[in-house]
């Protein structure tokens, strides 16, 4: 049986991972914007271009094997727009269960 603490462990450790790979695509000045939580918006927050979503994109599938693109284009503009680095791990963590 699982502890209560395995899920909230698995979330911080696939946020670690999405922040990694978000410095990977942007690069070190990405951590002078602050510590990126599960609230992080993309759009408002860090700002990313659409290259650099791409970018992520490719990475996210190479490192967890998951359909990002798939799972973005199910989404309505405004919801893109919105979307946020916790809306991102709780996708992956989904994949994985």
């Amino acid at each position: 049986m699982m502890s209560a603490a395995a899920p909230a462990d698995r979330t911080a450790e696939i946020l670690r991972t999405v922040e990694e790979l978000l410095i990977e695509v942007v690069g070190d000045e990405l951590t002078l914007t602050g510590p990126i939580t599960l609230a992080t918006s993309f759009n408002a927050d860090l700002e990313l271009e659409s290259i650099e979503f791409v970018a992520l994109a490719e990475k996210l599938q190479q490192h967890y094997a998951i359909d990002f693109v798939a799972w973005i284009s199910g989404k309505q503009l405004d919801e893109i727009i919105q979307l946020t680095v916790g809306e991102l791990v709780e996708y992956v963590a989904t994949c994985q269960s």
